[in-house]
């Protein structure tokens, strides 16, 4: 490796360690609100820059481009479309968790519902973290990070054990990170990360197309604009990986309950000092999204110009940045892809030991009538943190010998278990009828069907489409079981919320603008536009 790139390297990433650990030095970790919610003392610009690196890992810079490589640009529909979906959060979703004073999904459901469905989906969120989101986003960053830079070309040392190197150190620094600093440190440098992304993404399409180019910026940008232009469409058809259509069905479902739902993206919205901030940093991450095409999809596009023929695709992101970038830039685009691996790693960690020690421990400690103090309650919290890390570390190695389609799976089997939670949520809000039989009925009857559909039937549906119309059968079953139950058995929910719960007066506006632009984006990439 280049001694200048691993120079860069070192020194970016020492940098953001040195800014979060400056930050946060005073920061109190001993207490639960300090652990889990950094004592909801961030403004939004710290939030919004948590809630968009929390979303980058290096599996979407690596996946994206090569479905560009590969497909076109329809890929970019997950980020962009989410943009509907993360206002419709900020709108309607935030106030009612600082209404309730829910600090959890299921702390929510404890109070819309009943005990034992907060403690039923606490577990289903921790099996999905241990199984699925730790060991998987482990494995992605190292991958990632092998192969982009051979930073592991040490004697002796074998891709096999190259990625059980690497998945120890990106999880031994987040499991730092979350250890020691809790959720203000992680946030802190989420925010310092979200910088060095955004220069990436100024500085890749200048160097990009003058490589593009031979040395000449606008030659380079016209040849990526006349040829090969079907890959600019993303307004994809049937046939295509993600077809446009999904982003009116699964997509849409899928986006509200990753913006509004997933544990680990929620706390770092109620870290905000008040509802006004949250709104304000929802916004700045939505603002984020919207420059994500031109931010992460950018090599992909240059890619299919650069290199005509690549036996394994996935290596198009860290092929193009090695020809295009000059030497210091590939030390920042190293350290924000082992960021983004870490950040995501380190955010579900501190959510996962949230969940286990509000809703799970705590509780039971209370049934047994045993008092729990904070330091207790943070000392058990951080134990927890240190065994799911390790598990995930040991674990995560072995998905290399998984099938191709992997990580497809992954992304269909997480669909049968987060729609279930966003249909009772989403009830829940919507509805008074839906009672906590319904609620638990409901989710049951999803994940049969889903199983029955996917793998037993084999219905040629892409499961986009499948999972809106079983969202739809669903809440129909829950509103006729609410119907039919006893009406003493629908529980009220009390207001507990005795902060500032002003809205932000913007939103509406920003939310106009960001819809227009959205649209914009899309049309761009277009056969009306660009493509």
């Amino acid at each position: 490796m280049n001694v200048v790139v691993f120079g860069s390297f070192v020194f970016c990433t020492l940098l953001i360690a040195i800014i979060s650990y400056i930050k946060t030095r005073k920061d109190i970790t001993r207490t639960t609100a300090g652990l889990f919610f950094a004592n909801k003392e961030n403004n939004f610009w710290i939030v919004g820059g948590a809630l968009f690196l929390s979303n980058i890992s290096a599996n979407q810079l690596i996946g994206e481009n090569e479905s560009i490589y590969i497909n076109n640009m329809s890929v970019m529909a997950w980020g962009v479309s989410s943009i509907f979906a993360m206002l419709l959060v900020a709108k309607f979703i935030l106030p009612i968790y600082f209404k309730t004073n829910s600090m959890t999904i299921p702390d929510y459901l404890g109070k819309r519902y009943d005990g034992a469905t907060k403690r039923l989906v606490s577990i289903i969120f921790l099996c999905s973290y241990l199984v699925n989101l730790l060991p998987a986003v482990l494995y992605g960053g190292a991958v990632a990070f092998t192969g982009m830079f051979d930073f592991m070309e040490l004697p002796g040392m074998g891709y096999w054990q190259q990625i059980w190197l690497m998945v120890w150190v990106i999880g031994t620094i987040g499991s730092l990170y979350s250890i020691y600093g809790g959720l203000r440190a992680i946030t802190i440098s989420d925010s310092v990360l979200s910088i060095g992304l955004l220069l990436i993404g100024i500085a890749f399409p200048y160097y990009g197309f003058k490589v593009l180019g031979g040395g000449n910026f606008f030659d380079g940008l016209g040849i990526l604009l006349s040829q090969h232009k079907e890959h600019l469409n993303s307004i994809g058809t049937s046939s295509d990986e993600i077809p446009f259509g999904t982003i009116f069905t699964g997509m849409l479902i899928m986006n509200v309950y990753y913006w509004g739902m997933e544990q680990y993206i929620v706390q770092q919205a109620m870290t905000a000092k008040n509802l006004k901030e949250s709104q304000k940093g929802m916004a700045l991450a939505c603002l984020g999204k919207l420059l994500c095409p031109f931010l992460i999809n950018i090599p992909g596009l240059i890619g299919v110009h650069l290199i005509s023929r690549l036996d394994n695709t996935a290596e198009i992101f860290p092929k193009v940045v090695g020809e295009t970038l000059p030497d210091i830039l590939i030390g920042l685009t190293a350290t924000v892809v082992l960021g983004a691996a870490i950040t995501t790693f380190n955010a579900g960690l501190n959510s996962s030991s949230a969940l286990f020690i509000l809703n799970i421990y705590k509780p039971l400690q209370r049934k047994r009538g045993k008092r729990t103090s904070e330091r207790d309650l943070t000392r058990k919290g951080k134990l927890f943190q240190i065994v799911v890390s390790l598990i995930a570390m040991f674990t995560a190695p072995f998905i290399l010998f998984a099938d191709s389609g992997f990580y497809t799976y992954l992304q269909q089997l997480s669909g049968m278990f987060c729609v279930p939670i966003f249909t009772i949520v989403i009830l829940g809000f919507v509805s008074k009828k839906v009672s906590p039989l319904a609620a638990k009925s409901g989710a049951i009857l999803f994940i049969i069907c889903y199983v029955v559909a996917n793998y037993v039937m084999e219905i040629r549906l892409h499961y986009l489409h499948l999972l809106g119309i079983l969202f739809l059968l669903t809440s129909a079953w829950m509103l006729l079981l609410g119907a039919l139950l006893p009406k003493n058995e629908i529980k009220i929910m009390p207001l507990q919320y005795s902060g500032n719960f002003q809205s932000w007066k913007y939103l509406n506006y920003s939310a106009i603008l960001l819809i227009v632009l959205m649209i914009a984006v899309f049309l761009l990439f277009s056969p009306y536009g660009i493509a």
